[in-house]
């Protein structure tokens, strides 16, 4: 009887029938958010059975998939759309459920190897490509778009103008960015986690890199958290329960993160034009509406509504949190300089996640003969972009402030937890 090598037991824990566990369970987990998410925004009805292919369009973006608009209006019409959005309550979904997956059978372990976490992600990895390359091809729809009761409606009928409007996937760009967002979400797990395992070259990463990575992880979630209280709150004292739930289902990071980085004083700048509009709080939506070029900040907001000065507490909070329990998962005796240069730079690194992330971008409209000029009724835009290097300053020293704070703090507390220095 030959005995069963330590490569051989790696590879019963996490093999191809739990890499393909890992890969399906994610998508699901996204799949299920993002129709329900679309359910509630009123997606179910759309016609031509294109529920569907709504839900795949919503899971390749949320993964970093670029989904194409296109339009077509014959020879005497001009139709132009453009679509930029992350629904990061999808991402957010996926990026958990694969997380946990990964590092599951990497449990109670100290040490891997190097070749045998690669191997293990290369399996999932494979599994997601496949998988993604079906959703890809099944996020593709068709509709026929209405000219209303007007001129343009009349002129429409008379030169025999079928405007048609649709969304299509970029499939090799879509799988070579889903594979970079898996490779992302592995590694982040990988190094976030206390318990997963490092190989043995990168184990210094445990007392430097990961109790910042950490922090800032549970920083972001203790946002969305925070989010969710206030729109469940806002939704039973207010009504809206469909909108809430839509807003809740796909999109309540890109709210909550964008509001964080707005406490830390950055600014957004933005317009939202037609039809388009942002969900709650509705001062979001009736600053980006008052002019042509609107600045979205601390200052802009409580011209509307004083209680945003609030936002800056809450902010403080909040880093002073994860900057302590950052001190405290790093070496004793770490000096609490070290601490602030930590925290400033993962902070820095996180905010500028939040700016790429977050950015929204949405265009449409339609012209026959020149008439509508691809304004009016059936047209729109939307956007909204950070002034992305005051940000990054405004973390940096937010980081330097709160990071020599919570290492101050974490002292005397890690001397009355008896706590040996290591």
């Amino acid at each position: 009887m030959s005995a069963h090598t330590p490569h051989d037991q790696a590879v019963s824990r996490h093999g191809w029938v739990r890499a393909v566990v890992v890969a399906l369970a994610a998508l699901i987990a996204m799949g299920v958010v993002a129709a329900l998410g679309l359910w509630a925004a009123g997606a179910a009805d759309l016609p031509q059975g294109a529920y569907p292919r709504v839900i795949a369009a919503t899971v390749v973006t949320a993964v970093g998939g670029t989904v194409e608009l296109s339009g077509n209006a014959g020879g005497l019409a001009d139709t132009q759309a453009a679509l930029t959005v992350i629904p990061l309550s999808v991402t957010l979904v996926g990026a958990l459920v694969v997380g946990a997956g990964f590092l599951r059978p990497l449990r109670h372990r100290a040490v891997a190897g190097a070749a045998e976490l690669a191997g293990w992600a290369a399996r999932i990895a494979v599994v997601w490509l496949l998988a993604l390359l079906g959703l890809a091809l099944a996020a593709r729809q068709t509709f026929k778009i209405s000219l209303g009761d007007d001129t343009l409606s009349d002129l429409g009928e008379l030169f025999g103008v079928s405007p048609e409007a649709g969304f299509t996937t970029d499939v090799p760009l879509t799988l070579v960015v889903g594979l970079v967002w898996l490779a992302g979400v592995l590694a982040l797990a990988l190094l976030v986690s206390p318990g997963a395992p490092l190989p043995a070259r990168l184990l210094r990463l445990h007392g430097s890199v990961r109790p910042a990575a950490y922090a800032m992880v549970l920083l972001l979630l203790g946002c969305v958290v925070l989010g969710l209280v206030v729109a469940f709150v806002v939704a039973a004292t207010r009504g809206h329960a469909a909108e809430t739930v839509a807003m809740v289902l796909l999109g309540l990071p890109n709210l909550v993160w964008l509001t964080f980085t707005i406490g830390l004083g950055a600014t957004w700048n933005g317009r939202v034009e037609g039809p388009f509009g942002l969900p709650m709080p509705h001062v979001l939506d009736e600053v980006l509406r008052g002019s042509d070029d609107a600045r979205l900040n601390l200052g802009t907001l409580a011209e509307y509504d004083g209680r945003v000065w609030w936002l800056v507490a809450v902010d403080a909070v909040l880093l002073l949190a994860a900057a302590f329990v950052m001190a405290a998962h790093s070496p004793a005796r770490t000096p609490a300089w070290r601490h602030a240069v930590h925290m400033a730079v993962a902070l820095v690194l996180t905010v500028l996640m939040i700016c790429l992330v977050g950015r929204v971008s949405a265009q449409y409209g339609l012209s026959v003969l020149g008439i509508g000029d691809l304004g009016g009724d059936l047209s729109g835009e939307l956007f909204l972009r950070p002034e992305l290097w005051s940000a990054l300053g405004l973390a940096a020293l937010w980081g330097l402030a709160t990071g020599f704070l919570g290492g101050l703090l974490a002292g005397p507390a890690r001397r009355r937890g008896g706590t040996k220095p290591r």
